[in-house]
């Protein structure tokens, strides 16, 4: 008897990402500190668009043109930009409605790797349920691109997209084969009564707190705030 299953599997960082590239129709993007999570409040708090930009330079071209963009390195906003990839920095009035431009460390990298998918879409804790949900009921194979940290592992977008694999295999309508996926729901099923706790000691979250930006931790690891799904439209993120 034919397996009619589709595959969900993990990609730990983007520099991995060539390795399962054309197999896959729908990509999500996942950078839970804080770019993706980010994108996920501009989208609840109202912005219309936002162009995601692998370089500070682009940004800059943008904002010299007139754009509203922010600009992110290691975990601080670019100097000459406004904002960085704090969720609250998109909770303004003065955002609802905009085009939004954006460049951070990781998360505009991994969307700019995957962005000739078939379907690219935005994962974070905030909308983990509701894209989980959207996910099962299309009939593709999906991978959940980590944006990690520097093109190296991380933590928090192993549990989130380890999340999402284990609902997706749960439907019985889904299969995954790589080691990186199960070691992935094994790292969510440790975390998920207390994301918080368990990434205590990850090394974001203490470059983050050491930047003082434990409001945003604590804001990114908490589930299910929204049922926005940002997704990649001619090169922007627009809400499906």
């Amino acid at each position: 008897m034919n397996d009619t299953r589709k595959h969900v599997e993990v990609c730990f960082t983007p520099g991995e990402y060539a390795y399962f590239k054309g197999e896959y129709e729908i990509v999500v993007v996942i950078d839970v500190l804080r770019a993706t999570s980010a994108i996920c409040a501009a989208f609840d708090n109202g912005v219309a668009a936002i162009i995601p930009v692998p370089t500070v330079e682009e940004a800059r071209d943008y904002k010299e043109r007139g754009y509203l963009a922010g600009a992110e390195r290691k975990g601080q906003i670019v100097e000459g930009f406004d904002f960085g990839n704090s969720p609250y920095s998109y909770m303004r009035e003065e955002f609802k409605g905009k085009e939004i431009v954006l460049s951070t460390t990781n998360g505009t990298k991994s969307l700019d790797v995957a962005k000739d998918a078939e379907v690219v879409v935005v994962g974070s804790l905030l909308n983990v349920t509701a894209l989980s949900h959207w996910l099962s009921k299309q009939d593709k194979n999906i991978l959940c691109l980590c944006s990690g940290w520097q093109d190296k592992f991380n933590l928090e977008d192993t549990i989130c997209a380890g999340a999402i694999a284990d609902y997706l295999v749960s439907t019985g309508q889904f299969t995954s084969d790589e080691d990186s996926s199960i070691a992935a729901k094994y790292l969510y099923l440790s975390a998920k009564d207390n994301y918080l706790g368990y990434l205590k000691s990850s090394s974001h979250r203490r470059r983050l707190k050491n930047l003082n930006l434990n409001e945003d931790i604590k804001y990114c690891l908490t589930p299910d705030q929204t049922d926005v799904i940002p997704i990649l439209r001619n090169g922007k993120l627009v809400k499906l």
